[in-house]
């Protein structure tokens, strides 16, 4: 099957096709459908960089491991093998507590945390699409951080769902509540507030 050449594409697109486009073109799949990803902008990156140094540095040594993106989640249905996936995505940073579920293309099932950093052109698909497939999949905790407006969109596990969303500032230390004593400065976002006031 061709690469797509659209912001969305619908077909009959798995894992196997994800696994063999370009690695300069990143896409993700949900149901079968491709989806652009943005390409991302200098406070976007700065932000996914900042955060992952301190998940890496927070969680060396750990069972607990971060990864950023670009990491394939391969989020199958039930027991399909991987190649008939259909829902793959690509979040900006993640951690995974059970090892067995990473392997050498990537990440296979839930991810105990995702964190996504919002951009302008994808941030509907992120928060309606990607949430409810997030929630489906058994995610613990998922975090919509949007950089200029300095809020972030918490959602917890409480049972089978996520429980209701909890905002806050993104600014001093934030608890990440699905992994023991893991806690986020956020402070150094103030600085991308400030500058989208100028």
């Amino acid at each position: 099957m061709p690469m797509p050449q659209l912001a969305v594409q619908t077909g009959e697109f798995t894992f196997q096709h994800y696994a063999s486009w370009p690695e300069g073109e990143r896409w993700e799949l949900l149901d079968g459908r491709a989806h652009a990803m943005a390409a991302p902008n200098w406070a976007h990156q700065s932000v996914v960089f900042e955060l992952a140094r301190q998940l890496g540095n927070a969680l060396l040594g750990q069972r607990c491991q971060a990864r950023v993106a670009p990491v394939g989640v391969r989020l199958p249905r039930s027991d399909e093998a991987d190649d008939v996936i259909d829902t793959v995505f690509e979040p900006d940073l993640l951690i995974v507590c059970d090892p067995t579920k990473i392997d050498t293309k990537g990440v296979r099932g839930a991810p105990d945390v995702v964190i996504e950093v919002l951009s302008p052109r994808t941030a509907g698909f992120d928060q309606v699409e990607k949430r409810a497939r997030y929630e489906q999949a058994g995610v613990r905790e998922l975090w919509f951080v949007d950089v200029l407006a300095g809020v972030i969109t918490i959602l917890q596990r409480t049972g089978s769902a996520f429980g209701p969303s909890t905002y806050v500032r993104a600014e001093g230390a934030v608890p990440i509540e699905a992994i023991p004593d893991l806690t986020l400065d956020l402070e150094f976002m103030r600085a991308f507030r400030a500058q989208d006031d100028e």
